[in-house]
């Protein structure tokens, strides 16, 4: 969607048959990990009216029982890493090419991440570039499944979090390959860790806030 701000974003919506839940997970998880240097999409909350919803057929859920429309209101906005027209962006890169992945090392602060907000889903990546670049840049997406999901509990499950291909983790060869974003994580300040989720609306969320 285009917003006021001239932004194209990826809008998730209350009421998602995922979990509403889903939509301050994101945020949260999306905002930890920027505050831990990581790159992940810009991400800001988006209010759709109903009369957007019910002049738009294609806004809708398609459910095993039919379709429901989206519900109205503040929706969750994560920014289109580069516009059309003004480069590439790819969901999938052969081994072949992950030599020009800038930030390929950043598969591993990226898991550190997923294990400490207990990613339940595989770790998702947009791979992209601008048209005159040479090189793509990973940017880490859809942090929808973190705190496992809508249960907010943390169980432990190793493989959850992990990239589906094992090649994006072959500069991996001990701890240190983890730094400096275990490290901005084990060091985090709790302040930074509330202004992440302090603009999260109530309705994400319900009556618990905690996480």
């Amino acid at each position: 969607m285009r917003c006021s701000d001239g932004h194209l974003y990826v809008v998730k919506f209350q009421g998602n048959p995922q979990h509403t839940r889903v939509l301050a997970n994101e945020m949260l998880a999306t905002r930890l990990g920027a505050a831990a240097g990581l790159s992940v999409p810009e991400t800001e909350v988006v209010e759709v009216d109903g009369w957007l919803i019910e002049h738009t057929p294609e806004m809708k859920f398609e459910l095993a029982r039919g379709s429901v429309p989206c519900t109205p209101g503040l929706q969750f906005g994560s920014r289109l890493v580069v516009g059309p027209g003004e480069g590439l962006i790819y969901d999938y890169l052969p081994e072949h090419m992950l030599d020009r992945v800038r930030n390929l090392g950043s598969f591993a602060g990226v898991l550190a991440l997923d294990k400490w907000t207990c990613n339940a889903n595989g770790r998702q990546a947009a791979f992209w570039k601008k048209s005159r670049e040479r090189k793509f840049t990973a940017t880490f997406i859809d942090q929808g499944y973190c705190f496992n999901a809508g249960q907010w509990s943390f169980p432990d499950s190793p493989l959850r979090g992990v990239y589906a291909r094992n090649d994006v983790y072959r500069e991996v060869t001990g701890w240190e390959s983890f730094h400096p974003w275990l490290g901005r994580i084990e060091t985090m300040a709790e302040q930074t860790m509330w202004r992440a989720a302090e603009e999260i609306p109530p309705a994400w969320y319900g009556e618990s806030s905690e996480l």
